[in-house]
């Protein structure tokens, strides 16, 4: 296909899925730009360029002959406040900005059901009123006020809401949830683990993006939840690791109330590798409504989320030497365990 395609955070776990999802769909001019060196087996298959979003220059010089944009760069959680804001809003108005200049076709804003906050009802739908938890949810909400400008003035920008979304190479939060289950532990649950927690293989995202980019502008350009259609509790869910590990351990459940105060207090100290979007939603029912998806772009997910979670712990085992000893504050690599590694001992 004779597409221009410029993939922003090339070098992270989504960036990277995109990029292999276009070259299986026969796209061979790509370009990706990330802080991070893009040191992937598909270095010779794509241009990659290392700069900043929030550098004017640099994203006006990459965006030159591009036709269509997947934005996934984002500064996460774990970065500071200042990080976030600047590269999540102001990042994506330059890239925006840039675009249209360059009369992209299509830009396709990766966002997040963080936007929803903490609701009172499920499933969530499109329209439901956007309440974000800490600065990483208050800058997705800003950063698609920012695309909604750019829609209105005329670009094709398809806004894509995904639900946490995991699959082989996904690491950061997850990666505790593995080492636990690798090494013979259970988990330790905020709650009773009844609560119905909505997740997404990467492959059904890298799906929807395709979809959102080769489908008719008019029918696309809109906002649109991707999450997983089938989805059972997160004590059946994460189960299903711990029953792939062999280790005949089991999910324990602890009183939420005294859990998240404790988990405020560490993350106030730094000493959690939780943030609160994480330890105050995981004990509430979180699920997204996929029907307009289904209806608009004829989305069709493949992987339920214990099939997703199991697919991704398996890559974690078989992986487990090349990033033993590395940590970091992005989904490629383990995030630090902190205080918490301690905990291991009760399990």
């Amino acid at each position: 296909m004779s597409k221009r395609v410029l993939v922003t955070g090339g070098s992270g776990f989504l960036g990277i899925n995109a990029i292999r999802h276009l070259l299986k769909n026969g796209v061979t001019d790509i370009k990706s730009l990330d802080l991070v060196e893009f040191d992937y087996p598909e270095q010779d298959k794509v241009t990659a360029v290392q700069g900043d979003i929030r550098d004017v220059a640099t994203v006006k010089k990459v965006m030159e002959g591009v036709q269509w944009v997947i934005h996934t760069a984002a500064a996460l959680p774990l970065y500071s406040e200042a990080d976030i804001m600047t590269t999540d809003v102001e990042g994506t108005r330059n890239l925006l900005s840039a675009a249209q200049e360059a009369k992209v076709e299509r830009f396709i804003m990766i966002s997040s059901t963080a936007v929803y906050g903490i609701p009172d009802h499920h499933p969530l739908y499109e329209h439901d009123p956007l309440i974000g938890v800490g600065p990483y949810g208050k800058a997705k909400i800003m950063a698609e006020e920012v695309c909604l400008e750019f829609r209105d003035a005329g670009m094709c920008v398809p806004i894509i809401r995904p639900k946490s979304f995991i699959g082989p190479e996904r690491l950061g939060v997850f990666a505790l949830f593995y080492d636990w289950a690798y090494t013979g532990h259970g988990f330790p649950m905020i709650g009773n683990g009844k609560n119905r927690y909505q997740l997404l293989d990467v492959e059904d995202l890298c799906d929807a993006i395709w979809l959102t980019l080769t489908l008719e502008p008019k029918k696309i350009n809109d906002t649109f939840n991707i999450g997983a259609k089938e989805f059972a509790t997160m004590r059946e869910d994460y189960q299903a690791v711990l029953d792939e590990a062999g280790h005949g351990k089991k999910i324990k459940g602890f009183p939420a109330k005294p859990m998240i105060w404790t988990l405020r207090l560490l993350e106030m100290l730094h000493l959690s590798p939780l943030y609160k979007w994480v330890y105050e939603t995981a004990c509430e029912d979180s699920f997204v409504s996929i029907e307009k998806a289904e209806k608009v772009l004829g989305y069709q997910p493949k992987f339920s989320n214990q099939a997703a979670l199991v697919r991704n712990y398996r890559w974690y085992v078989a992986n487990l030497n090349k990033f033993k000893g590395a940590s970091g504050v992005s989904h490629r690599v383990p995030w630090k365990q902190g205080i918490l590694r301690f905990a291991k001992v009760f399990f």
